[in-house]
């Protein structure tokens, strides 16, 4: 069963610890495999890639048959309901509005009457999106990537999903045709990463690559950070729930649980000032696992990475959040706005008991790409800033030059950059 624990247990912040690092270091093995993989396809390209495929996806891949085809596209649109379709029409129309709020335009100062300033805003010209494959397949992570890089102005959208043995979830395609996505190649890993970053014959390099994946991924995104920009460096998935002992016991675990299903690595953790509560959370953990299809991987992550910890009061809840920066906080209380001032770390919060974070997962609008591993301290969710670039615009007349430049040139001097300061003291000569 999920365990129990007390903020003054004498070995709490060991077994903390435990739950924090739980993905802080990676393996020597995996980072020389993905530096090798990276390698072999800047070296070698698509024959790299076509050969990678087949190894690690069991997919046979030639220039005529990596990117999928719009008769590939149309077969997977006719393959799924109206329903499904529906709503992810729905979802997609809630990302685009959340995120078009989130605009910024070119801006122009001119308090001065002889310098002008500003900030030019501009889309970038091609992202890649890496949608995870595997263990689940993730519709909502096309919407979540693609959506907002439309909505910014990329001009290209590329797209990679890993296709072991051929096979694509259909939904997975009609969310990238809903999207926007422009073109879609059947790659996944390392590979896949190395293709964006650097370009091949038949796949086109990108100048930013957003979203999740698993280790390998990754990796090879922190590697190719530079050549390339990058979203995040997401780790395995979390959630942390603070709760008053209002609420109904079965929603919080279900929250609980719906992290735990996504990999072993996820963690769910509860911490409530009521025992009561912990108790029939904990009870309600374990009658839930018994009903989920994914009981196995669930169960792993819960009884390694599960904790449900009893606080005195919410001051105390609320300062152990702030310390670990969750990914996904809930605040499962009575009123929840009464406490979101004091909350300082978290890439999204939940608020109240009708507000699961599922519903950020999936439609409510906000996107669901989040730091992870406590970088919710200084990094932010994925929005329309990750697919624009800012240049800075300066315009000088001569009376401002002249305003201006003997401090311009004093700082240089301060420096010892004589070229600096002659740049502009020869402009200041009459």
């Amino acid at each position: 069963m999920i365990r129990i624990l007390k903020f003054s247990d004498r070995n709490f912040t060991e077994q903390f610890q435990r739950i924090e690092q739980r993905a802080d270091e990676v393996p020597s093995h995996i980072e020389t495999t993905v530096k090798d993989i990276i390698a072999d396809v800047r070296l070698r390209g698509d024959t790299a890639l076509f050969e990678l495929s087949s190894r690690f996806d069991h997919i046979d891949l030639s220039a005529d048959n990596i990117e999928v085809s719009e008769a590939e596209i149309d077969s997977a649109l006719a393959a799924i309901s109206s329903e499904s379709l529906a709503a992810l029409q729905l979802a997609a129309d809630r990302i685009a509005t959340y995120h078009r709020k989130q605009k910024q335009e070119t801006w122009i100062s001119t308090d001065e009457d002889d310098v002008l300033l500003g900030q030019m805003v501009r889309p970038l010209d091609r992202v890649g999106i890496y949608v995870p494959g595997g263990k689940a397949a993730y519709p909502s992570s096309v919407l979540m990537n693609a959506i907002p890089a439309r909505v910014a102005g990329v001009a290209e959208v590329i797209m990679v999903v890993p296709m072991p043995g051929g096979e694509v979830n259909p939904h997975v395609l009609a969310a990238a045709k809903i999207a926007g996505v422009d073109r879609i190649f059947k790659l996944g890993g390392a590979q896949a990463v190395a293709a964006l970053a650097y370009g091949t014959d038949s796949v086109p390099r990108v100048d930013k690559i957003t979203g999740p994946g698993n280790i390998y991924v990754a990796t090879a995104k922190q590697l190719v950070f530079g050549q390339v920009d990058i979203d995040m460096i997401a780790g395995p998935s979390e959630i942390l729930v603070i709760n008053d002992g209002s609420g109904v016991a079965a929603h919080i675990a279900a929250d609980l649980l719906s992290q735990a299903e996504h990999d072993e690595l996820a963690s769910s953790v509860l911490v409530t000032s009521s025992e009561e509560m912990a108790i029939a959370v904990q009870k309600e953990v374990e009658i839930q696992l018994q009903q989920l299809n994914r009981e196995a991987i669930a169960r792993q992550s819960i009884d390694d990475f599960g904790a449900i910890i009893l606080a005195e009061d919410l001051t105390e809840a609320i300062d152990f959040s702030n310390r670990i920066a969750p990914e996904h906080l809930e605040l499962a209380v009575d009123d929840p706005f009464a406490i979101l001032s004091a909350i300082r770390h978290a890439g999204a919060i939940f608020m109240g008991h009708y507000t699961p974070e599922a519903a950020g997962d999936y439609l409510a609008g906000p996107n669901h790409t989040l730091p992870t591993g406590g970088t919710a301290r200084f990094f932010s969710p994925l929005s329309l800033d990750d697919f624009v670039k800012k240049s800075s615009i300066l315009s000088f007349s001569e009376k401002g030059l002249q305003r201006l430049g003997k401090d311009i040139v004093h700082i240089a001097e301060l420096e010892g950059l004589e070229a600096h300061a002659k740049s502009v003291s020869i402009r200041l000569e009459k």
